[in-house]
């Protein structure tokens, strides 16, 4: 992690909710950060996130499809972390064009303008599960058939191509990281579609019931976003054997343990089930557990925040920060 001292690092999507961690962490660990982050409305960008950073890196409020406009900051970077975009799969299915705009199109723009700008500059992606669809076996390792179901995915999937496609020509160097359910302290509470993880979140924090749908048999493997931000760090220098990486976290839960937990230390609201609703129904992917054997074998990483610890720092956060977060209606 000493690499990172008086890198220049450019983040995108650093006002957002895993950007801004790791930029903090960046800045903690002597690196000169600027972040790029248009706070496109929906996509879960708060200035707050950075607060206790804000003298110590620079915001430039451009999206990535005006990378023209930034390339001296492109040219000038160490190292990129790519974390713009959008991640709402219910978004995606109603506003596909959008989807389109933010996660495919405007990666394009701006990884070409990268290759342009700085030939071979290393890039590390935010890709996400949910590029691999209703899996075929568990846990999903990084051979798993690509199969989205949803515009999200399917947009994921083509910027995730964009990257290993210039890599492979040599025009860029990039690692791309498929990250299951991240959560943790500055997640976008205030915007229900972004995940069942932040709609139990908030519901616990304002004291009404959470629910789940279905029969809350189907499992995730959270990953607390220090763990998270850890994967970011490690693969940003050096040479990894491999241009993928699945990243999930400690434990597979059901969504009703999740819940569960969620509840406890939460001070105790009610769990209630219901039918999935029909929009969500049709983008559901049953459960999903992540093989991380490939991250943890070759660059020694894996995940150490069991899921009930993670939440316990995450409620704590918000409670001392909840205003900026979930403000008064």
């Amino acid at each position: 992690m000493d690499s990172y001292r008086d890198a220049n690092v450019l983040v995108t999507g650093g006002l957002g909710f895993i950007g801004s961690n790791l930029a903090i962490r960046l800045v903690e660990q002597g690196a000169r950060v600027t972040v790029v982050d248009s706070s496109i409305s929906g996509c879960g960008a708060n200035p707050y996130n950075v607060a206790s950073v804000r003298d110590r890196l620079r915001v430039v409020p451009l999206d990535l499809s005006e990378a023209p406009q930034f390339r001296s900051e492109i040219a000038a970077a160490d190292l990129v972390f790519n974390l713009a975009g959008e991640i709402s799969h219910i978004q995606s299915m109603k506003f596909p064009e959008r989807d389109l705009q933010i996660n495919a199109l405007a990666q394009l723009r701006f990884l070409l303008e990268c290759a342009s700008a700085k030939r071979g500059m290393r890039i590390v992606y935010a890709s996400t599960r949910q590029l691999y669809g209703a899996p075929d076996y568990l846990p999903v390792d990084e051979g798993h058939p690509i199969r989205p179901i949803d515009f999200n995915g399917v947009h994921k999937a083509a910027a995730c191509m964009y990257h290993l496609m210039l890599s492979r020509s040599g025009e860029l160097d990039a690692i791309v990281l498929r990250l299951t359910n991240v959560y943790g302290p500055r997640m976008a509470l205030n915007i229900p579609t972004q995940g069942f993880l932040g709609t139990f979140l908030r519901r616990a924090l304002t004291g009404d019931p959470i629910e789940v749908f279905g029969d809350g048999l189907q499992t995730r493997d959270p990953v607390y976003v220090d763990d998270a931000v850890d994967a970011f760090l490690l693969v940003g220098f050096g040479i990894p054997p491999s241009r993928t990486y699945n990243v999930g976290g400690v434990e597979g839960l059901s969504l009703s343990e999740i819940a569960g937990v969620i509840s406890r230390e939460g001070g105790g609201m009610q769990v209630t089930q219901r039918a999935f609703p029909d929009d969500i129904k049709p983008i559901d992917i049953g459960s999903y557990a992540t093989d991380c054997t490939r991250i943890e074998r070759e660059l020694g990483w894996r995940p150490r925040v069991r899921f009930d610890e993670g939440i316990r720092r995450t409620l704590d956060f918000f409670r001392q920060h909840l205003e900026h977060y979930l403000p008064p209606a």
